[in-house]
């Protein structure tokens, strides 16, 4: 059975959610007051309540979850502090991080809920700070994340390439802002490049992820966690301001138990730095190898990796592509968008399915090259100049028309103009 829960310690007592209650039976404390001197709201009838999300719906604060079955927790929460509350659920214990628009609130996040629950939290003196300090969480095999928008993760490139040479897992959260430069603090997916082929220096990949809602942006932590872990090997979440700031219900999982330090040693001793005293050997953490020999054999290692990533861990959304005669290839908020236009295709009779990759890396290409057999034509809508459309053009091979539909610099298509540029490009009808 549904219920509502109120954490009383976090409430201001601004009475949103007292206005708010169909049922009238939400009200503020005239005796209880919390550590932080407010009176929280407190429910009067628990076996009245509906569990209708009203009061989580207008709660500013989002103290507000709707319990359901004891299991899932319904609240309305931003994108970003989605990602926040998923990491500290997902184990996280070590945050390094710096702020930068439009990510900031990850961080503010995670400085109050980490030592809530034992962690770290730590704002750095810059993002190579951070970054550097997430190398050296991850390489005692615990759960460390750092998060930037896309001038900061360039700062972070070098250190990236340290953590995947030295065969380290972390997630890295990039909420994406119109570039080059400082650009705009304005949505934009220009990082594609950077994310999935130019991430730092050397022959290694990212596991990237790309979530289309405030959901995925919870659960997507989870994953990256899970990916990073597997393959020794650091994963980043490729978000943008629009998800990013966007508030949408949210359902809340119970937090995976914490690792403990026997855990860590049992699965993670072979490569981790444990402090284990009376070891034959030590380990040893490290991106450095001056034989070249050896330095090939650590590459040949970490491409075998990604060769197995290819094969078990790809992820992709495919709607109306059954009878689809164009397919609009489109990730994170511009698939969001494309959906629409997919809909208005339909509305008018042509048969348009739409293409979402989850991963980026690793990209979905035997089921583009599948699509391409059969479809006549793709669509690829993205924030940026023109980046995931090589990816599909190389999937999907030159017999079939590919175009590109784009906008740059912080501004976001619409519907509207998806739909129009598909009749234009693709479907070639006045």
């Amino acid at each position: 059975m549904a219920r509502v829960m109120i954490d009383h310690d976090r409430c201001k007592g601004c009475g949103l959610c007292v206005r708010a209650c169909p049922k009238k039976i939400l009200e503020i404390s005239a005796t209880k007051l919390n550590a932080r001197g407010y009176h929280p709201a407190e429910i009067t009838d628990m076996e009245a309540c509906t569990a209708c999300a009203s009061c989580a719906r207008t709660c500013p604060d989002v103290v507000i979850e709707i319990e359901k079955g004891n299991t899932m927790a319904l609240t309305l929460m931003k994108g970003n502090e989605a990602i926040a509350e998923a990491a500290v659920r997902a184990g996280c214990r070590y945050f390094f991080g710096y702020p930068i628009t439009p990510q900031t609130e990850i961080p503010e996040y995670m400085c109050t809920r980490m030592p809530e629950v034992g962690g770290c939290f730590l704002q750095a003196e810059s993002e190579v700070a951070a970054i550097n300090m997430v190398y050296g969480a991850a390489a005692s095999g615990k759960k460390a994340m750092t998060s930037s928008s896309s001038p900061g993760i360039s700062l972070m490139s070098e250190g990236l390439s340290y953590i995947a040479g030295a065969e380290l897992p972390c997630v890295v959260v990039n909420v994406q802002r119109g570039g080059p430069g400082l650009g705009t603090i304005q949505p934009s997916q220009a990082d594609y490049f950077q994310a999935t082929k130019a991430a730092g220096h050397g022959d290694f990949n990212l596991i990237v992820l790309a979530p289309n809602s405030v959901q995925e942006m919870y659960d997507h932590v989870f994953l990256a966690f899970e990916l990073a872990f597997k393959y020794r090997n650091p994963a980043m979440i490729l978000t943008d301001g629009v998800i990013g700031q966007m508030m949408e219900k949210l359902e809340i999982g119970e937090p995976v138990a914490r690792m403990t330090d026997e855990f860590r040693q049992k699965n993670y001793s072979s490569w981790a730095l444990t402090g284990e005293n009376g070891k034959a050997e030590h380990n040893i953490v490290t991106s450095l190898e001056l034989d070249s020999s050896r330095q090939e054999k650590v590459n040949e290692r970490i491409q075998a990796k990604y060769v197995a990533l290819k094969e078990n861990d790809v992820r992709v959304e495919m709607t109306g592509c059954e009878d689809a005669e164009y397919v609009i290839v489109a990730f994170g908020s511009s698939a969001r968008i494309a959906a629409k236009a997919v809909e208005m295709a339909r509305e008018e009779g042509h048969k348009v399915g739409l293409l979402r990759p989850i991963t980026l890396f690793p990209f979905p290409e035997k089921q583009l090259a599948e699509l391409a057999r059969r479809v006549k034509g793709f669509l690829v809508v993205e924030m940026n100049a023109g980046q995931m459309v090589q990816d599909v053009k190389l999937a999907v091979g030159s017999n079939v028309a590919t175009e590109h539909f784009g906008r740059m610099g912080g501004m976001v298509h619409s519907p509207g103009e998806v739909y129009e540029a598909l009749k234009q490009r693709i479907i070639k009808t006045k």
